[in-house]
């Protein structure tokens, strides 16, 4: 047997090994569950007996030896006896991280069969819908039903808090350096405003690229479902059956629920998407709107240090503008808060430290700078 057939059966018998493992976990937790959930565990690991049996026949034919079926791992031993003790909701994130981690693990594999890496991405996508199950209620529900759960899909207002933080804190630092170092107003109020520019350029271009990056990343995931949809309608019909399955709707229900969505392919790619990809297709974020938002939070933040220095000069505007940028400072950190269902007074006290120490830092840098060269 040459180095190339030794390392090739020796990949075989590993995979073999994890497919059995992967066997003997969902067995053993078909037998802590009972009703639909029990059937589904048991038809995963039927689909992984299927996919030991594949490697069984490739070790037969290439001549080697087939290695026993031995115990489960340690792994297996430890989840399963966990779930039996505690309940299978506490051990699938768990798995569902395992299985996640090895979805992939077929997709370059030439000597796998037809549909093993289709099967095996299905796989953590199932277990997900059944940890969903075992929660109270869906997120869409909660949404409608309780409307101050909001989210951020368009990612402006993400980039807004975040805009308005970054300019406040490092144009205060910017301005209060050059003021620490003795430098005349027309000079504080240049940087200020250079910095200002700067900053929110900076962060509406980034914001732009990082966004239209995800974007792209979601689209072509919805087209590669797009492909299997065209494709292999036959395993993505498979695949919402098991999902409708682990959402506790009952093996007819879930077939004819799929088979009603797979009837319009336009209606089967947005259903798959929101269901497999977790994506909405109508919401994948706007460069355009996180970038204009970037810009103009930064540029708000990184105004209120400059304003006071383009009425003054001297002491008088300093003050002026450390209280400017200590009250800005607090309400962001509020603002913050408040959204985030946390104490006001704590997130804004939390803003108005860090901030304040920031600025504080880089003016005495400035002093120390400024009277050094004076």
């Amino acid at each position: 047997m040459s180095h190339g057939e030794a390392d090739q059966v020796r990949r075989w018998r590993e995979l073999l090994t994890s497919e059995r493992d992967a066997a003997a976990l969902y067995s053993r937790l078909a037998g802590i569950e009972s009703g639909e959930r029990r059937r589904i565990f048991e038809e995963l690991a039927a689909i992984e007996r299927r996919h030991a049996g594949h490697w069984e026949d490739k070790l037969r034919g290439a001549g080697a030896d087939i290695p026993p079926a031995g115990g489960p791992s340690l792994r297996t031993r430890l989840l399963s006896l966990t779930a039996r003790r505690t309940s299978t909701a506490a051990v699938l994130p768990l798995i569902e991280r395992g299985e996640r981690a090895d979805a992939g693990i077929y997709d370059a594999e030439p000597d796998a069969a037809p549909g093993m890496a289709a099967e095996e991405r299905s796989h953590a996508r199932t277990l997900s819908r059944l940890s969903d199950g075992s929660r109270p209620a869906p997120r869409q529900q909660i949404a409608r039903g309780e409307p101050w759960h909001r989210t951020d899909r368009s990612g402006s207002l993400r980039a807004a808090v975040f805009g308005v933080s970054d300019g406040l804190v490092s144009n205060a630092a910017l301005v209060m350096g050059f003021a620490g170092s003795g430098s005349s107003r027309t000079t504080i109020v240049l940087a200020g405003i250079a910095g200002l520019l700067a900053g929110a350029f900076s962060m509406a271009a980034g914001e732009y690229v990082s966004m239209s990056s995800q974007r792209e990343m979601y689209q072509r995931e919805i087209s590669l479902e797009a492909q299997e949809v065209a494709e292999k309608p036959e395993e993505e019909r498979a695949e919402l059956v098991l999902l409708y399955r682990a959402k506790g709707l009952d093996r007819a229900a879930a077939e004819q629920l799929a088979d009603h969505i797979m009837a319009d392919p336009e209606v089967a790619l947005d259903t798959l998407a929101r269901e497999e990809l977790g994506l909405d297709p109508d919401e994948l974020g706007s460069p355009w709107s996180a970038a204009i938002s970037s810009l103009l939070a930064f540029a708000a933040g990184a105004v209120v240090v400059v304003v006071p220095y383009l009425f003054a000069g001297g002491t008088v505007a300093l003050y002026v503008a450390i209280g400017f940028v200590a009250l800005a400072l607090f309400a962001v950190g509020a603002g913050i808060g408040v959204l985030n269902g946390r104490s006001f007074l704590r997130s804004g006290l939390r803003q108005l430290i860090a901030g304040g120490l920031a600025a504080a830092v880089v003016f005495g840098v400035g002093h120390l700078i400024g009277t050094t060269v004076s």
